[in-house]
């Protein structure tokens, strides 16, 4: 597993993500993952599966602080009374008595409560020792402008949607000017990577799936970790073997921009319910 080195912290490059992943299968899901060598774990509390997170990760043959451990605030718990009462909540739920990282989980709308209550909220947290760093999720260069003026303590990451088919460079080039972590989710488009011609044609050179090229074009970015969902060992498996191979920069801009029709009919059609 390769790590990046952010404000003075390793995260593994590749996590877990564990978006509606829920009951025994999740539990089973995270055990698997981490007794594979996944030591980055992703989740939230609109996710209702912390629990289960929790679990899993007493139940894998692993240490509580090897393992970076995510957890994300919800919509409703935003006033400074929340962030704490919610966060402690997460805890017992988790099964833990800290966590690698709190996200601020959506950018606080007009009739929550301000964005600074909600930082200041989770810069106390940290001096009380149950959160280690603090994040954002799905904050634009602004907006994660305006959290890090906000904040005492860095912020460590945003977690955005990113992939092949989603420009984040202008929100790549702020974090990585500012030593913040880009953390990928959907790193696959909800599945719209796994039949891309341009994806596929690259993977036969490595005998690797469009997948994984997808995440390994990401994760060799600089500043850039992904956490894809999968549930099955198989899938797992394969996610993680990503680390033996390089893509050309002549692949890694390729993939970057590759033919906007093609890209937008494997994106569009990966969002569809049939």
């Amino acid at each position: 597993m390769e790590h990046i080195e952010v404000q003075g912290t390793s995260i593994p490059a590749l996590g877990l993500g564990t978006w509606q992943l829920t009951g025994p299968t999740c539990t089973e899901t995270v055990q698997t993952a981490l007794e594979l060598g996944y030591r980055h774990v992703d989740t939230a509390q609109a996710y209702d599966n912390e629990r289960q997170v929790g679990l899993g990760i007493e139940a894998a043959d692993v240490d509580r602080e090897d393992v970076f451990l995510v957890t994300k605030l919800d919509g409703s718990n935003r006033d400074a009374r929340s962030v704490r009462r919610s966060t402690r909540e997460s805890l017992n739920e988790l099964g833990t008595d800290y966590l690698d990282c709190l996200l601020i989980h959506w950018p606080n709308t007009p009739w929550m409560a301000p964005l600074s209550e909600t930082i200041d909220a989770m810069n106390d947290l940290v001096d009380d020792g149950v959160v280690d760093h603090i994040g954002v999720s799905n904050f634009s260069p602004d907006r994660l402008d305006r959290a890090r003026e906000h904040s005492e303590v860095p912020v460590l990451t945003d977690q955005v949607q990113y992939h092949p088919y989603w420009d984040q460079r202008k929100l790549l080039d702020y974090c990585r000017i500012h030593d913040v972590l880009l953390t990928a989710y959907s790193p696959l488009a909800r599945g719209g990577v796994l039949s891309d011609p341009a994806l596929v044609q690259v993977g036969t050179r490595y005998d690797k799936s469009a997948a994984q090229v997808a995440l390994r074009w990401l994760v060799q970015q600089e500043g850039v970790a992904a956490i894809p969902k999968a549930s099955s060992r198989e899938h797992l498996e394969a996610n993680m073997a990503i680390f033996d191979f390089e893509l050309t920069d002549e692949e890694m801009a390729w993939i970057r921009n590759p033919s906007k029709g093609k890209t937008a009919y494997q994106f569009v059609r990966s969002q569809l319910p049939f």
